[in-house]
């Protein structure tokens, strides 16, 4: 079984892969002190909750904080005996190499999400993933990631708005009952909500311009399905995109030794 970590700035995700279909996915805060034995003694304890007795035979991981990789990959090679392949550096291969600036690296969850696009969508994407910064990934015809635009996360916004303004309360993102709010947490919750919707459709009808082509719009991460009720922004939602990629970049690694 094939183990995926999807590592990012604010939760890490691990999702078991049977080669068919994910047995169970598991979230848990990111953290750069959690030992390789924390992370063992968690992920043991939940993998018993699914019922599941799984027999780990390869592990690939997605990390956008490199401060966890040392201690994720001694909780690889001591608990499964494997050493877990690694998006973004030279030994793991992918599918198309992506087409950026000379000598940009993009994020490995970037990367993954173009490889999951490209799989089940073909080329031509704009993947929108909601995450500590909402991410726009632009996915070629070929399946190459070719940049994409980085703007502040949804409840990133609400904690700095929060944080700089003493007199604005935090509040939960959901969708007002109207625009125009008649109290302070439903004038908040407009800006953030219709806010965003604006953004994204904004920015994926800039991108399609500019593309020139076509396009599909795939929302993916945790608050994708919030933001796919206000207008029709998205063609389709997928809450496992990035997981999806993952395997697929182990698969072709597998394949292209």
């Amino acid at each position: 079984m094939l183990l995926a970590i999807d590592c990012g700035n604010t939760n890490t995700v691990f999702s078991i892969w049977d080669g068919q279909k994910f047995l169970c996915t598991m979230r848990t805060s990111t953290h750069h002190g959690r030992t390789a034995d924390a992370y063992f003694t968690w992920f043991t304890t939940l993998v018993q909750h699914y019922g599941i007795t799984p027999d780990i035979s390869d592990v690939i991981i997605s990390s956008t904080v490199p401060r966890v990789v040392f201690n994720l990959r001694v909780f690889c090679e001591r608990f499964f005996q494997c050493r877990p392949m690694v998006v973004g550096k030279p030994d793991c291969k992918l599918p198309v190499p992506p087409r950026v600036d000379a000598g940009v690296r993009p994020g490995p969850d970037r990367l993954a999400n173009a490889a999951g696009a490209f799989d089940r969508h073909g080329g031509s994407v704009v993947v929108v993933d909601f995450g500590t910064a909402t991410n726009f990934d632009v996915v070629a015809e070929d399946g190459a990631y070719i940049g994409g635009v980085i703007s502040p996360g949804v409840n990133l916004s609400l904690e700095a708005l929060a944080a700089g303004a003493a007199a604005l309360p935090h509040v939960d993102v959901s969708q007002p009952a109207k625009v125009i709010g008649t109290n302070t947490v439903d004038c908040i919750q407009s800006g953030v909500f219709w806010g965003y919707t604006g953004l994204i459709e904004g920015l994926t009808a800039r991108i399609k311009a500019e593309y020139g082509h076509p396009m599909k719009v795939v929302g993916t991460g945790g608050l994708a399905p919030l933001f796919a009720q206000g207008d029709h922004l998205f063609d389709v939602i997928e809450d496992d995109l990035t997981m999806h990629g993952l395997t697929v970049i182990h698969q072709y690694n597998k394949d292209n030794p």
